[in-house]
């Protein structure tokens, strides 16, 4: 008995057949206040509260803090040896599952962008079963699209082209994929110089696109009058490129603790999932962005 009890523990000293229960954690209801002090904020601020920018960042500020101190509490628990390859299976299948809702997500804003451009512009046009609208409430109405409506919400506007800042940050994303992956591959082969070298380029990379988003944000609003007021176009461009840019951000971060992670000697070449998890992350990112690129942009 006892020898087969020995054959059972890994090289942490745990028990495989053990599937370890953390403890209780404030964090999760603490999250959800900060996300929901930020929510109420932005939606404020977008309806020109005075104070809805102000706690619009009281909640990021929150949120921060909970999410440092929550990862905190689960990198000790990880460098404490309490996961087994029990443990391992089920955070790679929480992955699956939360990329996946990921994949959701953006498929109900791309599905809000198609509804837009091939059916309701259509329709408000007079087109196929459109007739009746077109007729009843929009007779002069002929737009395609870009369009900001029949009622030309938010006055003329121009759109970005996309082989400038878009095309370029199409190719730092892309690039920053394959960073990701020779740190990766470094990683698991014990290349720690080239590991810390690559996903350092990554983090860089990640922060690059970031800037070059706010400087097409800050060209589009001061110089193309195109906003989140353009109509269904502005709408629809800047909750896409607004969500996607907020995962990059999300995504940036991660990485950033990847590399201090690895800086410290927490992963070795075969117990690495929360490095897996951020790169899983990450080309998920760059994947969403190509769609992006090629239904707002390009088409």
């Amino acid at each position: 008995m006892a020898n087969a009890h020995a054959d059972n523990v890994d090289n942490n000293g745990i028990d495989a057949n053990v599937y370890y229960v953390p403890h209780g954690s404030r964090w999760p209801v603490f999250a959800s206040v900060a996300l929901f002090v930020a929510m109420l904020g932005f939606a404020s601020w977008l309806n020109e509260v005075s104070w809805g920018r102000t706690v619009f960042f009281v909640g990021i500020a929150g949120l921060l803090a909970i999410l440092f101190k929550w990862f905190g509490d689960v990198i000790r628990e990880s460098v404490a040896g309490h996961y087994n390859k029990q443990v391992d299976g089920s955070f790679r299948m929480g992955m699956v599952w939360f990329i996946f809702s990921e994949i959701m997500f953006f498929a109900a804003f791309f599905g809000a962008l198609f509804y837009a451009r091939q059916l309701a512009l259509p329709w408000l046009s007079g087109e196929g079963d459109g007739m009746a609208t077109h007729a009843v409430l929009w007779s002069d109405f002929t737009g395609g699209w870009p369009s900001n409506g029949p009622g030309a919400v938010g006055g003329q506007y121009q759109t970005i082209p996309a082989w400038g800042l878009p095309l370029l940050n199409t190719l730092i994303l892309l690039t920053s994929g394959i960073t990701v992956t020779i740190a990766h591959h470094a990683l698991k082969e014990g290349k720690r110089r080239v590991l810390m070298i690559f996903l350092g380029l990554t983090v860089l990379l990640g922060c690059l696109f970031l800037y070059y988003q706010v400087e097409e944000y800050a060209h589009a609003y001061s110089e193309l009058n195109l906003t989140m007021g353009s109509g269904i176009y502005g709408s629809t461009f800047f909750m896409l490129t607004g969500f996607h840019g907020a995962h990059v951000t999300l995504g940036t971060f991660m990485l950033l603790v990847m590399w201090l992670r690895c800086a410290r000697g927490h992963f070795t070449k075969d117990n690495h999932f929360a490095f897996e998890a951020v790169a899983w992350y990450w080309h998920f990112v760059d994947v969403v962005w190509l769609g992006l690129f090629l239904f707002v942009y390009v088409l």
